[in-house]
């Protein structure tokens, strides 16, 4: 009995039911809402991040402080002995004083300037820790998608083992009876070894696809859901690369951010050059202690005068400081901060430009899988329809079993290409959005709409009319004896 090869077929060998059979009850999945959550709580990434967030906002704390009142207090102890040579004497003193010193900033231009640029410096950080965390939701849809191409892969590549397998099969059966030669078999059998060694580096790649996710989350998965091919595939809305563009420069975070460091860097500048202004402080200052420490000494010379024990000593004044030269540091910060100014502007510069043109080009790119998804299907119709007419062909001998292993490559080449080109789309359209800065968990949740519970890679890896049109083709098709 001569048996037909068809994409139906194959993957019927490759999951071991029919077509008709009921899917099996599959365990409870994981969703692409919970990975991100736990992605979230988990993620070391973004653990990093945010404590280096909540550090650099304490720079702002930190330069206010320097135009805040400072106060400090102090004591000392002293024993002091003097040895008077002219006369075998010796004078022992014991001193204590305690001591407290206000002070408050009055005209400090390079204090106020610093604190200028810690919030501009904070800002910079907040924007880039959000940057962080909208990486994270396109990492975590990558990895989650990643996967579900990977099984895709997978599940085609287990086909067309199966196929070829068949074919394998046919090839003998052929040579048994005298139809066809050696030479069939040993291409059969070479397409099916190739065959089996793709499938085998499908299920690795399978398996990195979950290390991934647990590298991401820090737990391991066992199955996820699915994406149903009923996903719309649409261009972006609104499907104008300017609108999109002019969105970017507005709202790209990591633009945003080096708007912010420019911001800085030229409050940096200013706070380098105040250093040539002078400052101006009001201190007030409180001692207590003997007499001898604090300077007033009785003295026999003049008795009217006398100190007690203890002497209270209050002031309160203002400290002006002019700095005329500091041996050139000022002005060698100055040119220090116009350069780190210089810097940060051309850096600004490069990020715009990396993003107009990241933006134009995802905007083409998503586009360009909305017609790849809809030319891959077409090419699977086309595929199957060569694929079958090869076959026919080489049962009346006007093609050869090459041209039939030719065609079978090409048909699931094509499947590959189909699911590939649905990633690709998916994936596409989050860069565009996180390129125009308005990527959110929203756009999470509204995948998360399309995806398939009970997803069985090995028989959702098609779209399911052409699976349904494969099957009735199957079966419809009258088997053929030699």
């Amino acid at each position: 009995m001569l048996r037909r090869l068809s994409l139906a077929a194959a993957v019927a060998a490759a999951t071991g039911v029919a077509w008709a059979a009921q899917p099996t009850p599959l365990p409870t999945k994981t969703d692409l809402i919970s990975v991100y959550k736990e992605a979230v709580d988990n993620n070391a990434d973004l653990a990093a991040a945010q404590a280096d967030y909540l550090a650099r906002k304490e720079v702002v704390p930190q330069a206010r402080a320097g135009l805040l009142p400072q106060l400090g207090a102090g004591a000392r102890v002293g024993d002091t002995r003097i040895a008077f040579d002219e006369r075998p004497a010796t004078v022992k003193r014991n001193s204590q004083v305690v001591q407290a010193t206000l002070s408050q900033p009055l005209f400090r231009a390079d204090r106020w300037f610093q604190w200028q640029a810690a919030k501009e410096t904070s800002d910079q950080a907040r924007l880039e820790f959000s940057a962080t965390q909208q990486d994270l939701i396109l990492r975590s849809a990558e990895t989650y998608f990643t996967v579900l191409r990977a099984q895709d892969n997978l599940a085609t590549s287990k086909a067309e083992e199966a196929a070829f397998k068949r074919q394998l099969d046919q090839a003998n059966e052929r040579f048994d009876v005298g139809l066809s030669d050696k030479t069939d078999v040993l291409e059969a059998q070479a397409s099916y070894d190739t065959a089996r060694a793709n499938r085998l580096i499908a299920e690795q790649r399978v398996d990195d696809a979950f290390q991934a996710l647990v590298t991401l989350t820090n737990r391991d998965y066992s199955a996820i859901e699915g994406m149903r091919h009923t996903l719309p595939v649409v261009p972006p809305a609104p499907n104008d690369a300017k609108a999109w563009v002019d969105t970017a420069v507005q709202q790209n975070l990591r633009l945003l951010a080096s708007n912010y460091a420019v911001n800085a860097a030229e409050e940096t500048l200013r706070q380098r050059k105040a250093g040539h202004l002078p400052t101006l402080d009001a201190v007030a200052q409180y001692q207590k202690g003997d007499n001898d420490a604090l300077g007033f000494a009785n003295s026999a010379a003049n008795p009217l005068v006398h100190y007690g024990k203890y002497v209270d000593e209050r002031s309160i004044g203002l400290e002006l400081n002019i700095p005329i030269y500091s041996g050139g540091l000022t002005s060698s910060q100055v040119r220090e901060s116009y350069q780190r100014l210089n810097q940060s502007e051309q850096s600004r510069e490069g990020q715009r430009r990396q993003v107009v043109q990241d933006t134009r080009n995802l905007h083409r790119a998503v586009n360009t899988d909305v017609e790849q998804v809809q030319a891959r299907r077409q090419a699977i119709i086309s595929n199957q329809s060569s694929l079958e007419a090869t076959e026919i062909g080489y049962q009346v001998g006007t093609r050869n079993i090459v041209d039939v292993l030719n065609a079978q490559r090409q048909l699931y080449a094509a499947v590959r290409d189909y699911n590939n080109s649905r990633y690709d789309y998916i994936l596409d359209t989050l860069r565009l959005k996180q390129a125009a800065g308005t990527l959110s968990p929203a756009d999470l949740e509204a995948l998360s709409a399309y995806l398939k519970q009970d997803y069985d890679p090995d028989k959702d890896f098609l779209p399911p009319d052409l699976a349904k049109a494969a099957a009735e083709q199957l079966q419809s098709r009258p088997r053929q004896q030699y």
